[in-house]
């Protein structure tokens, strides 16, 4: 069950950096010629709507995978594998407060367009 908790963290950890490399893609694009690399109406709202879900996946199976990691070390004791689980739990917790910080700054890109 705990391996299936950890798969589960590094499941959302891979969407969450792909993600985010094609966010960074797209932004350095628009840097260097001015424009997204694929252009729609909705960009705000399906930043804002990305960054939201990625952050509650992040933040959920973290939460989920640090009780699973603490239950592991008390039963069994502390080994390889729950010192890679707890590094895998620490970083998803470091992705949540990056995806936290970008859901505000979708936020507000959101709220400051002009009415559709």
């Amino acid at each position: 069950m705990c391996t299936l908790v950890v798969n589960s963290v590094n499941s959302v950890n891979v969407i969450a950096f792909t993600y985010a490399t094609l966010q960074a893609i797209d932004h350095t694009y628009l840097l260097v010629y001015g424009r997204h690399v694929v252009t729609y109406s909705l960009r705000c709202h399906f930043d804002f709507l990305i960054d939201q879900i990625l952050a509650y996946l992040l933040i959920s199976s973290s939460s989920s995978a640090a009780t699973r990691v603490d239950d592991w070390v008390l039963n069994w004791g502390k080994d390889e594998f729950t010192k890679m689980a707890s590094a895998s739990v620490v970083i998803s917790f470091l992705a949540f407060l990056g995806f936290a910080f970008s859901s505000i700054i979708s936020g507000y890109n959101v709220c400051d367009q002009n009415p559709i």
